[in-house]
């Protein structure tokens, strides 16, 4: 990966993390406005490794194409990657590699610190750990 210092090289392959339609929606509504040239949705099946999964794995295929659909129309040509695991964090970093994004972007879910305390605060992970620029998009509250 190139570590080039322009916004054009911050944004010329853009990662999306999204959990639900919904979620994607947002999400490439905050994107949006900054103008990332590729942009790849990422969606991530979590799977028990040795657990029950949170939910059937085939139930998280369609949701993850639900939220492939909500990303395309804000961008048409986006790419979709879905990933499969336990540790999301760690999926994100494997995905980005793998489509060798710029960034990864994101929209915080928000939550109390309870909330984020039992989710692992996965945005402190994502921000502490990854060996890419991140970015933190904007929570516009939809009213």
């Amino acid at each position: 990966m190139s570590s080039e210092s322009t916004d054009e090289g911050l944004l010329a392959h853009v990662i999306l993390p999204v959990a639900t339609a919904d979620d994607a929606l947002a999400t490439a509504k905050a994107l949006k406005p900054y103008k990332p040239s590729n942009v790849t949705t990422l969606h991530v099946v979590e799977k028990g490794g040795g657990v029950p999964d949170k939910t059937p794995v085939e139930q998280s295929e369609d949701l993850a194409e639900e939220s492939y659909a909500a990303v395309r129309s804000v961008f048409p040509d986006a790419d979709d990657h879905t990933a499969y695991g336990r540790d999301v964090v760690e999926k994100i970093f494997e995905a980005a590699d793998e489509v060798d994004a710029s960034a990864i972007a994101y929209r915080s879910r928000g939550g109390n610190r309870l909330m984020q305390f039992l989710a692992g605060d996965h945005s402190l992970k994502l921000v502490t750990k990854a060996d890419r620029p991140v970015i933190a998009l904007p929570r516009v509250d939809e009213t």
